[in-house]
């Protein structure tokens, strides 16, 4: 399976392959075949031109002639090897196109070791505008181009063979030993030096399926084997050939463990079973194994288990296998992961380099095992309540810290009976020390590796979804750090009279920047961790990795989240208690209740703004779920009031019986109505997805061009109604707009009151009630009898398919308005002139139009007088509140 092809033209052509020809040039001058220089040599080599045979069935391919045009090769057809002593010239390179590489005759062109391609290659080149690639190989398509693939695990030679036969088809590079050029690794099984070698660098191991699916595309134009949504299908899963068992886990987490594994590939097993092959541990719980494990069985910690499903790849089972403590084992272990630890960079180096040999001694996993906590290295669970245990070296995020029990020398010694003013301020410095270190978890733990370049398996989550996670709190994180330091200071060098509320009154500008984007996206922030832990098992993994280390305290990643939420009302509660300590001569008495007072300005910056920003919320969600939403509908300074759903009693603004959706603002109404049919989805941003808009807009409505709110008075026949009288600006008289109130949550009288104070508010007027008008139901024709039944239903659906079918019956699909525009301007053209051929042409066609529009509809026949009597009646009605 040789990788480099050797040349055996004599001459250039227009493939590219100009490298390869000036090496052999090289070659030959060297031979001394041609005397003289290579440009004396390339001077006097006579020119060969590149031609194309189309062989059988490619010369009849009117799309591979017409690309071969397009490049401007020259070509001929052949219908037999026998045509071929005929056509064959010296002055030309022959190149075949064979459609099928299955067929006899591709077999003996191979055999005489003729040049052959498929004709997606030609089609590929001439879309692009590109030369034609060199392969001494056959070449039917380029959609494995510039990959490098190494094979592991195939035990029958014919199906290796194969397989490498249709990666050269297509134009992949094998390589017999794996290497860091090796883009992907076919594999067959979950073992061996390869398979750990390419888990270590993140290679991306495929199953042999992924040749095969790769190969029945191979038709398709700009289609590419390595594109992450046809790749990722064909991985091979992190459990694949494994057999796994819980042990030490509680029912639900054992239920989600065993779930996950079938989704990644492997099955689960009872504990004890010999057909296992992992036995996965809780350390915390298990102390000893409940019976002698076999050899073949893998004894392992969960860390290897999540860890696996992390970077989509099985992890090697040695760093985490389950060892009692105090054992040779263990000690065996720990040396092993001596190698990974941040102190060791020249074992690290050296690992790198002897990466191929280490693999062969031990299994290798990019994921170490939790190593022991540390009171230097690591946070206790009890360091995020004291200080004390707070170590320097806990924050790696900016520069290091100070420690509170490193005294400065310059400062005094601490009274031995301290005051209450310094035990809150001590316990003010304390807890404000522990917030720091809880962000700098955040940040180290999860943000941070989530963000990283190149990771294993491919990015956990999209940039999109870490920026809605974490936010501002890298911000956040940097104005505490000054905090923090500011008090470590203060508290050290302690006095009476040092003033504690000059350091909240210096940052309070920078707290009011960095909060309120936190804050207020809170619980988006909230959900994309839940919806992304369900829907992304390398997350979930993530998370339960990091979770489980000492640093956060057991704590969950959205438990750790709600700390900068709470941390501003705990330090106004404190500064409240420092200041019942503070004598009233302190000067620190009057900063500290101006500083007081700047918090709490801060949190009410935050909750108006978190309102402002959930009332923007709600708008975007009107203008996703209305489909056709005006854009001037998005305002500042508009908030949405209510929502009420209602029901169409009369012929505006929609059909009557349709279902139409009121979103009442604080200046305008949306009217919609529900979609007879979703048609399409909507499409959003990488990461999100969004149902179908379920709404059509029909009206967005100023609340000044509503005059009068009519309560119309319960009967038999009509029930929870209500009707609108307003003034559009583009009629000339006012029109009715009638509903019927479906929802029940919302008493009608309550909206009503609501909605005119609204109105009330828009055109400046202070009596919002005289807007209400009580109105029976028979003055203007509203009754809501019959709006569910069948016959109702049914008479709608006619109605609609009426329309339907009108529309259907028009020839030219042109509304009523631009057909009479037309008709104007035809005739206005036509006056003074004799109507030429193409004008009779015209007339005629409008005529017959018009003949068909007025063939009367059996649904439409009654609409005239139906309107003039509606007209009347409302005239009559309005003229009466006027």
């Amino acid at each position: 399976m040789a990788d480099n092809s050797v040349l055996t033209s004599t001459g250039r052509t227009s493939l590219a392959d100009s490298s390869i020809f000036d090496s052999k040039v090289t070659e030959i001058s060297k031979e001394n075949v041609f005397v003289g220089s290579a440009s004396y040599v390339e001077e006097e080599m006579p020119q060969i031109e590149t031609r194309m045979i189309l062989v059988q069935e490619a010369g009849k391919q009117e799309e591979l002639l017409k690309a071969l045009k397009e490049i401007k090769v020259p070509f001929v057809k052949m219908e037999s090897l026998e045509e071929f002593e005929s056509l064959d010239s010296p002055e030309f390179e022959n190149v075949f196109i064979v459609m099928d590489f299955q067929d006899p005759i591709f077999d003996e062109l191979h055999k005489t070791d003729c040049r052959i391609i498929g004709p997606p290659v030609i089609l590929n080149c001439a879309q692009k505008g590109e030369p034609l690639p060199f392969s001494c190989r056959p070449l039917y398509c380029t959609s494995m181009m510039n990959l490098v693939l190494c094979f592991t695990g195939f035990r029958k030679k014919e199906e290796l063979v194969r397989l490498v036969t249709l990666v050269h088809h297509m134009g992949g590079v094998i390589r017999k030993d794996f290497n860091s050029k090796v883009t992907h690794l076919v594999a067959n099984c979950t073992q061996g030096e390869k398979f750990r070698i390419a888990v270590s660098l993140g290679t991306p191991i495929m199953k042999s399926e992924w040749i095969y699916k790769a190969w029945e595309r191979r038709n398709e134009q700009d289609f590419c084997a390595s594109v992450d949504d046809f790749r990722n299908e064909f991985k091979v899963p992190p459990f694949q050939d494994c057999i796994l068992s819980f042990l030490g886990f509680s029912d639900e987490e054992k239920t989600n463990m065993e779930e996950m594994t079938k989704m990644q590939g492997g099955n689960c097993l009872p504990v004890g079973d010999e057909r296992c092959t992992h036995l996965v541990v809780e350390e915390n719980v298990v102390k000893e194994l409940p019976f002698e494990p076999s050899k073949k069985l893998y004894v392992v910690k969960q860390e290897w288990f999540w860890g696996s499903i992390q970077m989509d790849a099985r992890a090697g089972e040695t760093m985490y296998l389950y060892e009692k403590a105090n054992t040779p084992e263990l000690k065996k272990s720990v040396s092993l992961l001596s190698l990974n630890t941040p102190n060791s960079n020249r074992k690290r180096r050296r690992l790198k380099e002897t990466l191929a040999q280490l693999s062969r001694e031990t299994d290798m996993s990019p994921f170490p095992p939790r190593k022991r906590p540390s009171a230097e290295h690591s946070l206790s669970i009890g360091s995020l309540l004291d200080i004390s245990n707070t170590p320097e070296s806990s924050i790696n995020y900016g520069e290091t810290p100070k420690s509170c029990t490193k005294s400065s020398k310059n400062s005094t010694p601490v009274p031995l009976k301290q005051s209450a003013r310094w035990q809150v301020a001590k316990e003010l410095y304390q807890t404000e020390s522990n917030y720091v270190n809880i962000l700098a978890t955040i940040i180290q733990l999860f943000q941070v590796p989530l963000e990283e370049e190149g990771q294993r398996g491919g990015p956990i989550l999209a940039p999109e979804e870490i920026k809605t996670i974490f936010g501002s709190i890298p911000d956040i994180f940097d104005v505490h750090m000054k905090i923090k330091d500011d008090l470590e200071d203060l508290i050290v060098n302690w006095d009476e009279s040092k003033s504690i509320g000059d350091i909240f009154l210096k940052y309070s500008k920078d707290l009011v920047k960095t909060y309120p984007p936190f804050v207020n996206f809170f619980e988006m922030s909230k959900e994309t961790i839940i919806k992304c832990e369900k829907q992304k098992p390398r997350f979930h993994a993530f998370l339960k990795i990091n979770q489980a280390k000492p640093e956060c305290g057991r704590q969950s990643l959205v438990e750790l989240l709600i700390r900068p939420v709470q941390r501003l009302p705990s330090v106004a509660l404190l500064l409240n208690d420092l200041k019942k300590h503070t004598a009233e001569e302190n000067p620190d008495k009057s900063t500290l209740e101006k500083a007081i007072g700047s918090l709490k300005e801060v949190m009410t910056h935050i909750n108006e703004d978190k309102r402002k920003t959930e009332a923007q919320k709600q708008i975007f969600d009107v203008v996703y779920e209305v489909d056709g939403c005006p854009a001037n509908l998005l305002s500042s300074h508009r908030s949405l009031v209510q929502r009420v759903e209602t029901i169409s009693l009369g012929e505006h603004p929609c059909d009557r019986g349709e279902q139409v959706t009121l979103f009442l603002f604080n200046d305008c109404l949306e009217i919609a109505r529900k979609r007879h049919k979703v048609i399409g989805t909507f499409r959003s941003p990488p990461g999100h997805t969004r149902p179908p808009a379920s709404l059509k807009h029909i009206r967005l409505m100023p609340l000044s061009q509503i005059k009068k709110v009519l309560d119309i008075r319960e009967t038999e026949d009509c029930h929870n109604a209500f009707a609108l009288l307003v003034r559009p600006p583009t009629e000339r008289a006012n029109v009715l707009l009638s509903f019927q109130m479906t929802s029940e949550e919302l008493p009608k009288e309550n909206w009503l009151k609501m909605l005119c104070r609204h109105v009330a508010n828009t055109i400046c007027k202070a009596d919002a009630e005289n807007l209400i008008y009580s109105a029976d139901p028979e003055s203007f024709e509203v009754n809501t009898k019959d709006m569910d039944s069948t016959l109702s239903r049914a008479s709608r659906a006619i109605k609609k398919t009426s329309k339907k079918v009108t529309r259907a019956f028009s020839f030219s699909k042109t509304p009523k308005r631009a057909l009479r525009r037309a008709l104007m301007t035809s005739q206005s053209s036509v006056e003074g002139r004799s109507p030429s051929s193409n004008d009779k042409h015209v007339m005629s066609r409008l005529s017959s139009t018009s003949s068909l529009a007025g063939i009367p509809s059996p649904s439409l026949v009654s609409l005239p007088s139906f309107f003039e009597r509606r007209s009347h009646t409302l005239s009559r009605s309005t003229t009466h509140l006027i």
